[in-house]
């Protein structure tokens, strides 16, 4: 494996997710490779939740969102570039799952000011990009992004593979995503500012109550100019999850994830 800094660079100086080279023929990752690389990992992961846990402390070198996501994108460029090729298949699956819930649930512990909704939902747009390739089984190239994973017949013939992502993890997907929609929303609602009449009468109408703070979000989105960013938010991995369009959210889901406050 190439240096770790030269690795990170060129992932994060890559094309945009949606260009795809046609084939690419990888092979799996080696135990050393694989020890090597989980070392790197939790030791990124670990610096991520340190510096968020101390986010509001003089030392910390994670003290803004913008610093967060990059902090982030990092890890991301990282998980991306594990081939899928079992054993290591699942693999990039958990940690993307890891690194997920991780954000969804750190987010709101910076504040939802304007210049930072239009970067994270940019962050966002790039992990459902990211999700939708892992979800169709692609090979990320730090220098052309997506391709199609192909496994040459001699390798095939003596089993290598690339398992699916499994229900399980199709399921807690869709609970993260779902979940952490909802939280941001509850998010920006915090930040948007109030209504010029915020006096109630008894007699208001109860469903106007309720309107109220999702209408000032949608104001405030509107007035970013990111109110389709965020109405799209993991438009292709709901979709390729059989969730395309409006959802529902049931009112006994949950996201059952600790939350890293």
């Amino acid at each position: 494996m190439s240096s770790s800094s030269q690795t990170e660079e060129q992932a994060m100086a890559s094309p945009d997710m949606d260009i795809r080279p046609p084939h690419k023929v990888l092979r799996a990752l080696t135990a050393r490779q694989e020890r090597r690389l989980i070392n790197f990992l939790e030791d990124k992961f670990l610096e991520l939740t340190r510096g968020y846990k101390k986010r509001s402390e003089p030392t910390t070198h994670l003290p803004t969102l913008p610093l967060y996501l990059e902090a982030a994108q990092k890890i991301l460029a990282m998980v991306l570039q594990i081939p899928p090729v079992d054993p290591s298949t699942s693999l990039r699956t958990a940690y993307l799952l890891r690194l997920t819930n991780d954000v969804l649930a750190s987010v709101p512990g910076y504040p939802a000011d304007g210049s930072n909704i239009p970067i994270l939902l940019d962050w966002l747009d790039d992990l459902d990009q990211a999700w939708l390739m892992i979800l169709q089984a692609q090979v990320w190239d730090p220098e052309n992004g997506p391709a199609d994973l192909v496994i040459d017949a001699e390798d095939a013939a003596t089993g290598t593979r690339s398992s699916p992502v499994t229900q399980t993890e199709r399921t807690r997907l869709r609970s993260l995503l779902i979940g952490g929609s909802a939280t941001l929303e509850e998010w920006l609602a915090g930040a948007a500012p109030p209504p010029p009449d915020t006096i109630h009468e008894e007699d208001e109408d109860e469903d106007a109550d309720d309107a109220g703070p999702l209408n000032d979000v949608q104001d405030m989105l509107e007035e970013l100019g990111v109110q389709d960013g965020f109405n799209e938010l993991f438009w292709r991995t709901l979709q390729e999850l059989g969730l395309g369009g409006d959802f529902v959210l049931p009112s006994d889901e949950s996201v059952t994830e600790v939350s890293m406050n």
